[in-house]
């Protein structure tokens, strides 16, 4: 089996639990306005990879993984190269390495529920806590990732909840409230992470000659981000 993959990072610590292979998959259907990787929204460009290949690279750092560490796959988005990707987690299960998706939530259906039966973590990202909010500024409504979630749970999947808090758009403690209450009432959400909106990708978009539509915006303060992630300990 292969797929299109933009890049790899050999040992990535932010992209799931411990030290982590990270592979971004290559196209993705949505067209978020906060996106640091606008690079990887076109489908089949990249660098093509057979499955085994991954995993043979992945093997090579496995003394790094300890653990807790293991592989991943982000994005772009994940969930548009299914088979690939269920194949590849497959493999890395028959290594004994641990699997991980960082993913929308934008689709389901039974591939990605085929997926998801080889997947140990997914890093789900909820974008904002309205359907206005991800039909202006995702392209999807907001039922895609809730009932994504909720598949997550019926599965028993262990998940981390992402919110990348931007300034003005959704950085209010009803926002952060609402994250808190998915993973009150998910009891597979065991970890919530508050991502600060940041605008270092702004030079992929002047590369490619597109305009960065939050641009614009302030990034958070430190302080900012401390008060809403005290929401949490609440």
């Amino acid at each position: 089996m292969q797929g299109f993959v933009h890049s790899i990072q050999s040992m990535g610590t932010l992209d799931g639990p411990g030290v982590r292979f990270v592979v971004f998959a290559q196209g993705c259907p949505l067209r978020c306005k906060c996106c640091h990787n606008p690079d990887t929204w076109e489908f089949e460009s990249g660098q093509v990879f057979e499955a085994e290949e991954l995993v043979r690279r992945a093997l090579r750092y496995r003394e790094y993984f300890g653990k807790d560490g293991g592989v991943t796959v982000s994005g772009g988005e994940p969930l548009m190269q299914t088979a690939f990707v269920e194949e590849f987690f497959s493999l890395c299960h028959d290594a004994g390495l641990h699997t991980c998706m960082d993913t929308s939530g934008c689709v389901l259906g039974d591939d990605v529920r085929a997926l998801l039966a080889h997947t140990d973590r997914v890093l789900l990202d909820i974008k904002y806590a309205t359907d206005a909010l991800y039909r202006q500024n995702v392209g999807c409504s907001i039922d895609q990732p809730l009932a994504f979630l909720d598949t997550l749970q019926q599965m028993g999947i262990a998940t981390t909840l992402r919110n990348v808090i931007i300034p003005t758009v959704n950085d209010t403690k009803e926002s952060v409230l609402f994250i808190k209450h998915l993973a009150q009432t998910h009891s597979v959400v065991d970890k919530i992470e508050l991502l600060p909106f940041r605008k270092i990708c702004q030079v992929k978009y002047d590369n490619l000659h597109i305009p960065f539509p939050f641009g614009h915006l302030a990034e958070p303060s430190k302080e900012q981000m401390q008060d809403l992630e005290k929401l949490l300990l609440d």
